[in-house]
């Protein structure tokens, strides 16, 4: 019997996977995805989305903590947070999500497999379906959009007591004290929610600084605000051994000369990722590795077997969600022919949420920037910003680094409320070549925490107004 073929098989279906699926079906191809586990990739079901819940849930706990009085808001008797009611919400949110990638899948016609999908060869996948039905599929384009797999500690194993991001946010129940290895995105989110509900927090960085990748100033902000929450941040700090009992696991530490050996009830790993590149057979592709072991593309997001394409986590250019979704795009184009534009992985927003939170994009502030560009910094502070005083946030800030030469954008960085939700007005105008004199004209309305971006780009233009 000859095997069921596609004009495109998207493997995986995380935000990039769906993304190239709908975007292939749209331009008229005939197309299959498969998927083993989450449906909506991790970030839908046991990162990103579900985190975020947790998050707001714990802003809650600190709100009714710190400022119910502020806010007159009295509750007679003692208020108790629980933590299981939260973790039960934030499973609904991701659960609710998942639904609605079916529904697009059907919506545009895609044919789902949900399978543990293995190449046999370039041009053929093996499927094992989950209720134990094998079938094999063929395919003129792939587009592979695997994902990465989290990167543990050398020396140490996973247990009850030593556990990832992935252990943790499927857990109800939280430890009286933790342990984080790595102050990352991942880490610095887990010390947030975890200590709001009165976990103790140590946070251990390699890097001499939390947020390494961020601009540095940012790191010394979410610092200062995290130690007034209590959290134990150690820097320039490795993690040498651990060790393990029935009660708890002994952290040993090292900061240049000095060990110490924290006693936690849980160690939490968030050192980073590495691309997803065993298990599904790709070397029966031919496809090339690069030296950073992940799937080596160009522009378009080709392999180097022209009809196979990747994106997303698994070739290692940004580990980011909506950087995959864009990436997908490209893909879904290119194979069908269709214009396509390269994209700028430097200058695509990040973002962590933290609280405050961070967002940022392009070069930051260390002595790197453009050959011959003339780097001007220019900052606003929340505490100059009206809506931010209302919020009760008024920390943080708004930077900018522009080309003193054209006025163009080099990059943001942000620190305070909701700043995530600032950076499109920044990079839009980056893509599009605007200058901070133009951009000073774009009229922002009164009161919001946009305006502090508002007050950067006059800053930037020279004709500073509120500060």
């Amino acid at each position: 019997m000859n095997p069921q073929k596609f004009d495109v098989l998207v493997v995986g279906a995380g935000p990039g996977g769906y993304t190239a699926a709908i975007r292939s079906a749209q331009l008229g191809k005939r197309v299959a995805i498969v998927e083993e586990q989450h449906w909506g990739g991790v970030c839908l079901n046991i990162g990103c989305v579900p985190s975020k819940s947790l998050i707001h849930s714990a802003q809650l706990v600190q709100t009714f903590r710190n400022d119910a009085k502020e806010h007159g808001i009295q509750v007679g008797g003692e208020v108790t947070y629980d933590f299981g009611a939260a973790f039960q919400r934030s499973r609904s949110v991701a659960d609710g999500r998942v639904k609605g990638i079916h529904y697009l899948m059907k919506k545009n016609g895609i044919t789902e497999f949900n399978a543990r999908g293995t190449f046999a060869d370039a041009n053929t996948m093996d499927l094992e379906i989950t209720d134990g039905e094998r079938q094999s599929i063929s395919f003129d384009h792939a587009i592979i959009a695997v994902g990465a797999e989290t990167r543990l500690l050398p020396g140490t194993a996973l247990s009850e007591k030593v556990v990832t991001y992935k252990e943790q946010i499927l857990s109800p129940i939280l430890p009286k004290s933790v342990v984080i290895a790595g102050a990352g995105a991942i880490g610095v989110e887990f010390a947030y929610v975890m200590s709001s509900y009165g976990v103790k927090v140590t946070l251990v960085e390699f890097a001499d600084r939390i947020v390494p990748l961020e601009d540095p100033e940012i790191s010394k902000e979410l610092t200062r605000r995290y130690r007034k929450l209590g959290i134990d941040i150690r820097t320039a700090t490795k993690v040498t051994s651990v060790e393990e009992n029935s009660t708890e696991v002994a952290v040993t530490v090292t900061n240049g000369e000095t060990s110490d050996v924290i006693y936690a009830e849980k160690l939490l790993q968030a050192t980073g990722f590495t691309p997803r590149v065993t298990g599904y057979g790709l070397e029966k592709t031919g496809i090339a590795l690069t030296d950073r072991r992940a799937i080596g593309v160009d522009d378009q997001m080709r392999t180097n077997i022209p009809h196979i394409y990747a994106i997303g986590d698994v070739t290692a250019k940004l580990m980011l969600a909506h950087a995959a979704e864009a990436m997908a795009l490209v893909a879904a184009e290119a194979l069908a022919g269709e214009p396509t534009v390269p994209l700028d992985y430097l200058m695509m927003p990040r973002a962590t949420y933290s609280n405050p939170q961070i967002a940022s994009f392009g070069y930051t502030d260390n002595g790197l920037s453009p050959h011959g560009s003339e780097v001007k910094k220019t900052a606003f502070p929340f505490v100059a910003n009206a809506k931010a005083h209302a919020v009760g946030e008024p920390s943080g800030f708004v930077k900018l680094l522009t080309d003193s030469r054209n006025g163009k954008l080099l990059g943001a960085h942000l620190i305070g409320p909701d700043v995530t939700e600032l950076l499109p007005e920044l990079t839009l105008a980056r893509q599009e070549g605007l200058t901070v004199t133009q951009l000073a004209r774009n009229i922002h309305a009164h009161p919001t925490l946009s305006e502090a971006v508002k007050e950067a780009l006059h800053g930037a233009a020279g004709q500073s107004i509120n500060i």
